[in-house]
């Protein structure tokens, strides 16, 4: 069964994003074994400096590619990254999950990845030039790679 690990940076506090979470991990585990990694995240003061913000993503990074899957394909979410349709996306991860049987997907902290993690990923995604809630994020990600999963198996999900 396709291994799909999401790795998040920080946790959920408030429980409807955990419900949701939790809705999509019961729905994805019929299509592949689901696994979502909450790293801590680095503790920053109010108004960081540039070099305490690049210092906290240094961290993260460490923390974050050292969680990667081996032989995963690796997605970096952030604004720079390509966009694509479900039907797109669903067609990128049928050839990834053929070659790989393996996905990673990253969700960084809300000043996003380092350029290291980014550099150590097949792709770079990007959800919409809308900015979002990273908890939120994280919900719209599950939909998605669930959607992708009833395209490919031709479930009436996707309309």
């Amino acid at each position: 069964m396709i291994q799909v690990t999401l790795i998040t940076i920080g946790t959920l506090k408030e429980a409807y994003w955990r419900d949701a979470v939790a809705e999509y991990e019961k729905r994805l585990s019929s299509f592949c074994k689901p696994e979502i990694l909450q790293l801590k995240e680095y503790k920053l003061p109010e108004n960081p400096s540039e070099s305490q913000i690049q210092a906290a993503l240094a961290e993260e990074a460490k923390r974050i590619l050292a969680a990667i899957p081996p032989r995963s394909y690796k997605i970096a979410l952030c604004v720079e990254g390509e966009q694509f349709s479900s039907e797109a996306l669903a067609k990128k991860l049928e050839s990834t999950f053929s070659q790989n049987g393996s996905l990673c997907l990253i969700i960084g902290s809300s000043y996003g990845l380092s350029p290291e993690v980014k550099r150590a990923c097949d792709l770079r995604l990007s959800v919409s030039k809308l900015t979002f809630p990273h908890q939120m994020m994280r919900v719209l990600l599950l939909e998605a790679i669930y959607r992708c999963f009833g395209i490919l198996k031709g479930t009436k999900y996707h309309k």
